[in-house]
């Protein structure tokens, strides 16, 4: 093998790959995208307080030494009430981590499954601050009994919390993947130019790829929804059909990200990169495969505007939390929303040929 014609190859290779914008921005860039993402989601950050409420009076807590009581004060962000039926609602909403009550001498924390990771952290605390009184009771038999509770029904296991974000995360691939493919695969090889010559009215092409890629999404439904029941134990509570015109709409929304891309690229390679790029940072961002509870207040607040968030959290509340058909309202306008203004600018972006 000649050295020269080795290196003249080489040099000739990254001059292409550098030459190749989209090729180094999906080898360099689009990595250190996620490295800046885990980084503010799993980095050594200060840990946020735990959001509990205290309901009536809790002795242990106000009679906690002052060295501990500065502790739990600095570990939990403490709200009162007299109502523990509101309490119990504020934590199975995930409004708040947990709720304590005592009764007399055991310390009765209700807290949401939801965060398994979290549910441990606070459920542990707790305990300590339990022991620690009890210590503080030494030469008698234990204080106080740490009772932790769960406000959802029993029956829950961790596949009911875990299906929604990842249902959700298919739905969006699927439809964006789908859409994007489909419009540069059609301008690339003029089908959408011939099919603007058939007889066949541009709507009746729109329509049927909508319905294929809803039947998609439905089919993909079951087929979670079935395999979790058979397989791994899936029980469905509240309004759990309300997943339907969730998945409907999402599915939409997310179709519209895909022509969105669609319409931007030259390629249909282009296409798809740019449908991973706008639906896989997404999905690390709205809970599909962790909560972000103890991601930073920033990334919290950019998840809120998100379209796969709103499609997450929505089936989350009536698959799981046991919330009505009016849990699905606000995250069906959202999506909606969003799908019609996405849709706007890729037709507005739209070219029948690429140029």
């Amino acid at each position: 093998m000649s050295r020269s014609a080795f290196w003249a190859l080489s040099v000739a290779i990254l001059r292409g790959f550098v030459r190749d914008r989209a090729a180094v921005f999906f080898a360099v860039v689009f990595p250190l995208m996620f490295l800046v993402l885990f980084g503010g989601l799993l980095g050594n950050q200060d840990q946020g307080k735990v959001d509990l409420v205290q309901v009536g009076a809790v002795p242990l807590v106000e009679d906690l030494p002052d060295d501990a009581r500065a502790a739990f004060d600095d570990t939990f962000e403490v709200t009162t009430s007299n109502d523990l039926a509101a309490a119990l609602e504020k934590v199975r909403k995930g409004d708040a981590d947990v709720a304590i009550e005592q009764r007399g001498d055991r310390l009765v924390a209700h807290y949401t499954q939801t965060d398994q990771v979290g549910a441990a952290i606070t459920q542990g605390t707790l305990r300590a601050f339990v022991d620690g009184a009890n210590v503080a009771a030494s030469g008698r038999p234990p204080t106080y009994v740490f009772d932790p509770r769960r406000v959802e029904d029993d029956s829950l296991t961790t596949i009911q919390f875990v299906t929604p974000g990842l249902l959700g995360w298919a739905v969006a691939m699927s439809a964006a993947f789908g859409a994007a493919a489909t419009l540069q695969g059609w301008r690339q090889s003029k089908l959408l130019r011939r099919l603007q010559l058939a007889p066949v009215g541009t709507g009746t092409i729109v329509a049927a790829r909508v319905a294929v890629t809803l039947v998609v999404a439905l089919g993909q439904l079951a087929i979670f929804l079935g395999l979790g029941a058979a397989a791994f134990g899936l029980r469905l509570t509240g309004s759990w059909w309300m997943a339907v015109p969730l998945i409907v709409v999402g599915t939409l929304c997310f179709m519209a990200i895909g022509l969105l891309a669609g319409a931007l690229a030259k390629t249909t390679e282009g296409a798809v990169n740019l449908a991973n790029f706008l639906v896989l940072p997404m999905a690390f961002l709205s809970g599909s495969f962790f909560p972000l509870d103890g991601a930073p207040a920033w990334l919290r607040h950019l998840s809120e505007v998100l379209p796969l968030k709103h499609l997450n959290t929505g089936m989350l509340d009536v698959m799981v939390r046991g919330e009505g058909p009016g849990a699905a309202v606000v995250p069906l306008l959202i999506l909606a929303g969003f799908a019609v203004v996405v849709t706007l600018l890729a037709a507005r972006l739209f070219r029948w040929e690429t140029t």
